[in-house]
């Protein structure tokens, strides 16, 4: 099986190189369209900032080969913002892949500070894809101080001072807002259901 990670001007692609070896896959980290479009499965990862990495994508072009990928495809916190339509991080037009909008939490005193950054449960786990029962309620590690509302494609939730997507999937388009490489057991099952697509 061929797995490419997406590269760009994006910090934690190597945390996920290393969280898929430990699964016994090879994945080839590259910004090379036509291995991303021969590749089996491609992850998006990114730690970043929205307007910055979007201008990236799109000097590169990879804006227009994320967006046409056909194989099951998995984003992860930055990615998973940036295949959204719009971020209010530098408001910037994103991917549009899901139509929904990513907006910027609003500290709600000590107990919800900004950025949330720290362990939350997975809720309401649409089962199928990248989820099984084995992922509802259990604790996922999550760092990001923008967020996707609930909406049509979430397929987990999860709450910090409101209730926001945890995951979104849309036809071959999966994606997490939590880092399920740094999520111990249940990330490593959620990578798998990943791979097992």
């Amino acid at each position: 099986m061929k797995i490419a990670i997406v590269k760009y001007n994006a910090g934690n692609i190597y945390s996920v190189d290393y969280a898929l070896k430990r699964l016994g896959a090879e994945p080839v980290i590259t910004a090379d369209a036509d291995v991303l479009q021969r590749a089996d499965k491609v992850i998006f990862p990114g730690v970043g900032e929205a307007h910055t990495t979007m201008a990236h994508l799109r000097e590169h072009g990879l804006d227009v080969v994320i967006r046409n990928l056909r194989q099951p495809v998995l984003g992860i916190c930055l990615g998973m913002q940036l295949m959204c339509r719009f971020s209010e991080e530098g408001s910037v037009d994103c991917l549009n892949i899901f139509d929904t909008d990513v907006k910027r939490f609003i500290p709600q005193g000590d107990d919800y500070k900004v950025p949330h950054m720290g362990w939350n449960t997975l809720d309401n786990v649409k089962e199928g894809g990248i989820f099984d029962s084995r992922q509802e309620s259990r604790y996922v590690y999550f760092v990001h101080s923008y967020y996707v509302p609930l909406n049509a494609y979430t397929s987990a939730a999860t709450d910090h001072i409101l209730p926001f997507s945890a995951a979104l999937q849309k036809d071959n388009f999966h994606a997490t807002q939590f880092h399920p490489e740094k999520s111990g057991p249940v990330g490593e099952a959620i990578l798998s259901n990943f791979l097992r697509l």
